[in-house]
Formats: structure tokens, C-alpha cells, sequence
């Protein structure tokens, strides 16, 4: 397997920023008349998506978090991860996680490698069978670690992959956010019919996103901001959940400690890092 290129920058950043981050009563719209619109997007809401994905966010982030899964009728499942993402500024971003604890998951780890005009790629490593592989696109919807997130959602997807437009606005946890609805430009690039985010027009932080698979008035999914802080002077989501809509299944994740700027190199966003555990560490916060 060749060595990914190191890469850097992004658009739905918000489960990324997080891990690392980005997002239905009120979208009774007529299907017809959605497509209408969303035939050639908005100009105003490809503004907002775009400034949503310019936000400062530092060159790079080292997260500690802990993930937790929450099912009915089981105990919480808990497990602690480490996560890097690194920005060049020239439109490429690479994310790394690698989970840390229980032992039957210590270091399993995901890389995903984004870049301009391009599907973003990823390889997962797994040690019990001490390879590394790359993830096939038809797995986008494949679920992570048993978790709720899908391997799409933990790549970056660029502005112009989806077509924009606003919905108007709704109040969660008391900011007045505008509702920004992304659908894609080809149907075939995503999992999702659709995607409707709640965007602080002030800071310019996703604080909710529901996600749309089967159905275009039904979400089957929501991510939530709960808690967001100044971190080094970016606002940063420190704990978030999500959760499928129709089992109830929640994921969520706290940040124990975040580190921006911190000049991670380059090498550590490759295969070889990915699959050794023993140089990733020398970078734990």
C-alpha cells in the first residue's frame, strides 16, 4: 500500500472538531418543490456553508476524549480515544483516531486523508490482524467501531459537493441559529438523501445537524452539540452525542482535553504511522 498524502483543511467539520467534527418538524416541505430549489442551491446559503467551513479552527488539533455507547437495556460502553487533525491551508486535511482503551480496542485507528476535487480516503488499521486497509467508498454507510457514526462522518467533504440553501431560523439551546440545508450535488457521492444544520450565525459553530437516509421529511439521525467552550480562543465542542432516531442508540463523546497548533508533522497522517502505534504515541497530549 502506497503512503497517503498528508493533507489538511475541510467543510463538515463538526464531528471532526469534536473527535478531533460538522450537520424536521419544520421540514415539511413538498419534495418536488425541495428539488426545485435545490436544483441550483442559493447563493446566501453557499455563503454560510462556506464560512462555516472557513472558520478559524488552528492549523492542528490533538484531542483525549472519551466515547461512550449508550443502548437500552445494556450498560454504557466506555472507551477512550486520541485523535490529530492537520490543516495545510491549501485546501487538504488529514484526521487520525486512535482508540486507547478497553484492551478490545486499543489500537484500533482510522486516517482519513481529504483533498480538493477529490473523495476523501481512509484506512482503518486493526491490530488483531496487524494490517492496514483501506476503506472501499461503497462502506461510506458502514458504521464505525459499532458506534453511530458512519465512515462518512468522519471524512470532510467540501462545500461544493452539496447544494445549499437556507431554511430559516430555530432556536437551539438558546441561540437563534439559521437552518442550513446541504443536499448532495450527485446523489451517488453520500449516504444521506440530505443534511439540515443549525449554524450560530455568530460564531459560525454547527450546534445541531439531523441527517435524512431513507426518507427526506424523516431524520433517522442527530448530532447535538451539548457543551462548547473557548479553547485557545476557538470555539470548540468539548462533549456531543449522537443519536439514531429510530433505536434510540446514542454515541457520546467528551473531550477531556484539547490542544491546538501544537505543529504536528506531516509523517504522522500516513499508512505507516496509522499502523504503528509507537510513533502516534510519542504525540499524545
Amino acid at each position: 500500500m502506497s503512503t497517503p498524502p498528508s493533507a489538511h483543511r475541510s467543510t463538515r467539520r463538526q464531528w471532526l472538531r469534536t473527535l478531533l467534527s460538522c450537520p424536521v418538524a419544520a421540514m415539511g416541505l413538498a419534495s418536488a418543490g425541495r428539488h426545485a430549489v435545490a436544483a441550483s442551491g442559493d447563493a446566501s446559503a453557499t455563503r454560510l456553508a462556506q464560512a462555516v467551513h472557513d472558520r478559524p479552527v488552528g492549523r492542528d488539533l490533538t484531542t483525549l476524549s472519551r466515547m461512550v455507547l449508550v443502548e437500552r437495556g445494556r450498560a454504557p460502553r466506555e472507551r477512550e480515544l486520541v485523535t490529530y487533525r492537520l490543516d495545510s491551508g491549501n485546501g487538504e486535511t488529514a484526521n487520525l483516531m486512535r482508540f486507547l482503551e478497553p484492551e478490545d480496542i486499543a489500537g484500533t485507528g482510522l486516517l482519513s486523508v481529504s483533498k480538493p476535487g477529490a473523495d476523501a480516503d481512509q484506512w482503518l488499521y486493526l491490530p488483531a490482524l496487524d494490517r492496514v486497509r483501506r476503506i472501499a467508498g461503497d462502506r461510506k454507510g458502514g458504521r464505525f467501531v459499532g458506534s453511530d457514526l458512519y465512515f462518512e462522518d468522519l471524512q470532510e467533504r467540501a462545500v461544493d459537493a452539496d447544494l445549499h440553501r437556507l431554511l430559516g431560523q430555530e432556536v437551539v439551546a438558546g441561540v437563534n441559529c439559521q437552518m442550513l440545508e446541504s443536499v448532495p450535488a450527485a446523489p451517488d457521492n453520500s449516504v444521506y438523501l440530505r443534511r439540515v444544520s443549525w449554524v450560530d450565525p455568530d460564531t459560525l459553530v454547527v450546534l445541531r445537524v439531523d441527517y435524512f437516509e431513507r426518507d427526506e421529511r424523516r431524520a433517522s439521525k442527530r448530532w447535538l452539540a451539548v457543551q462548547r467552550k473557548r479553547v485557545q480562543s476557538i470555539w470548540t465542542v468539548t462533549e456531543s452525542v449522537v443519536t439514531d432516531l429510530d433505536s434510540g442508540h446514542e454515541t457520546r463523546l467528551l473531550v477531556e482535553r484539547a490542544l491546538y497548533n501544537r505543529k504536528l508533522p506531516a509523517r504522522l497522517f500516513t499508512a505507516r504511522s496509522l499502523g504503528d502505534e509507537t510513533y502516534e504515541a510519542d504525540f499524545r497530549p
